[in-house]
């Protein structure tokens, strides 16, 4: 029982390092594993972990992209998933199972593989994701119903931010005491782990992708929000402007959507905590 680990890197260096040595640690629970990186062009020690990296543990590929990025993060981020996922379909059969990471602080904690053993053979699952501490943070790739959508693309996106941490983290408390999985449209929390064959005919997707979303749970989402869908420009710190409501979403978002509804994938939630 093999899997390739994959993630996208552009200037991660605090974090790297402690990354891949998680990545390995992970990779350890399996039989042989893959860690697959994909390099956008950065101006700190990034590449340089890489390349000392790969000197001890020579199951770390990497590639470095020298195509000119897009000026929307989401669209960068997809193309290099996107990346990473061609290989694990290019190698499906020796790979039945690939993990998606985030290579910044969400995972540079300490991980515990006890954790991920314990679902390996569960099949109430085809995509899986963890609760984190001191919550679930990640938010804005999170669809569960009916909160369907983006709560970014909604008018009062700040106040129901909070509203659906609350409201997951009340599902995660109850299914970890009735010890069961949380279903849910899309999640991610900075790793996840897939069974191959449920996402070959998906990809990300960084745009918004409305043709996709039933209209019925966007219906949903609107109702329960009280709001309508919107898509605007703001101000991030330092006077940036983030594009994201005109031209982006989570990139987990359309490719979840695309795998359940080409394959059958259950997307689900873990209560336990797997970084700590």
């Amino acid at each position: 029982m093999n899997c390739c680990i994959c993630g996208p890197v552009k200037n991660s260096g605090p974090y790297l390092l402690k990354v891949l040595e998680n990545m390995a640690k992970i990779g350890s629970v399996f039989d042989d594993y893959q860690i697959i990186i994909y390099y956008d062009k950065s101006c700190d020690n990034t590449l340089d972990i890489l390349k000392n990296y790969q000197q001890i543990n020579n199951k770390l590929m990497f590639y470095v992209n020298e195509k000119p990025l897009s000026k929307f993060r989401t669209h960068n981020i997809a193309f290099a998933r996107n990346f990473c996922l061609n290989f694990v379909r290019e190698n499906k059969e020796k790979y039945p199972f690939f993990i998606m990471m985030d290579c910044d602080d969400v995972n540079c904690k300490e991980v515990n593989t006890d954790i991920l053993k314990k679902y390996l053979y569960r099949e109430d699952w085809h995509g899986l994701s963890f609760n984190s501490l001191p919550k679930y943070y990640d938010i804005w790739g999170l669809s569960i119903y009916p909160f369907c959508f983006s709560y970014n693309h909604f008018e009062n996106n700040i106040e129901y931010y909070y509203i659906i941490q609350h409201f997951v983290d009340k599902l995660l408390k109850k299914a970890l005491k009735e010890n069961r999985l949380l279903e849910c449209i899309s999640s991610f929390n900075g790793f996840s782990i897939y069974r191959t064959e449920k996402f070959l005919n998906s990809y990300y997707d960084g745009r918004i992708r409305l043709d996709i979303v039933p209209k019925a749970n966007l219906n949903a989402h609107k109702n329960v929000s009280k709001s309508k869908l919107v898509f605007k420009e703001y101000l991030k710190p330092y006077g940036t402007v983030n594009v994201d409501g005109k031209y982006e979403d989570c990139e987990h978002r359309a490719f979840h959507i695309q795998a359940t509804q080409n394959s059958g994938a259950r997307i689900m939630i873990s209560p336990e905590i797997l970084f700590v």
